[in-house]
């Protein structure tokens, strides 16, 4: 019988902390001894030559993308966790129902300010400087949809320590693989 490993979908907009939180899951599993896959929406990006965008289409297009590495991973490892904005919901329908079953959606909510506060990349910055009109979830014209489905939701604003959110992330895990 083929396996299905489990594949942990992290959502969220830019900076809420869904890499930390698959880099944190990865030195759990490697201590663990259960082999595991993390394959970063950004990377996956800009590993293709055909340079994507952020409209709907081209996000589509790295989300399917990223799935159809799932599906090529996931006889080799225990657990794969894919950070990744992902920000449409018709979009991760269309996800979940191609890597189903052992598709897990997990929800990173974070408030704009936490976001703005920690900006790592400096995005919400240049976007309030104009540099920027298609910041995901955060312009008028890239909306983020709000997950109707999540397997999970975890707050990563700044109330919430990191530690906490991993706790919660964690224990689902345990109990899915």
């Amino acid at each position: 019988m083929k396996k299905e490993s489990p594949v942990i979908w992290l959502t969220g907009m830019s900076g809420s902390g869904k890499s930390t939180l698959a880099s944190k899951v990865k030195s759990w599993a490697d201590n663990a001894e259960y082999s595991i896959s993390i394959i970063d929406g950004d990377s996956v990006r800009d590993s293709n030559k055909k340079k994507l965008g952020f409209n709907m289409v081209d996000v589509r297009t790295n989300n399917i993308r990223i799935a159809s590495r799932c599906r090529e991973d996931r006889a080799k490892f225990d657990l794969i966790v894919v950070p990744v904005i992902s920000p449409y919901e018709e979009v991760r329908i269309e996800v979940r129902d191609s890597l189903k079953p052992g598709f897990h959606l997990v929800y990173l909510k974070t408030d704009v300010d936490s976001l703005k506060e920690r900006d790592t990349k400096g995005l919400y910055a240049a976007s309030d400087r104009g540099e920027i009109n298609d910041l995901i979830g955060y312009s008028k014209i890239n909306p983020y949809d709000e997950p109707c489905n999540a397997e999970l939701v975890i707050s990563t604003s700044n109330t919430v320590s990191l530690n906490d959110s991993f706790d919660v992330l964690l224990g689902y895990i345990k109990q899915n693989l």
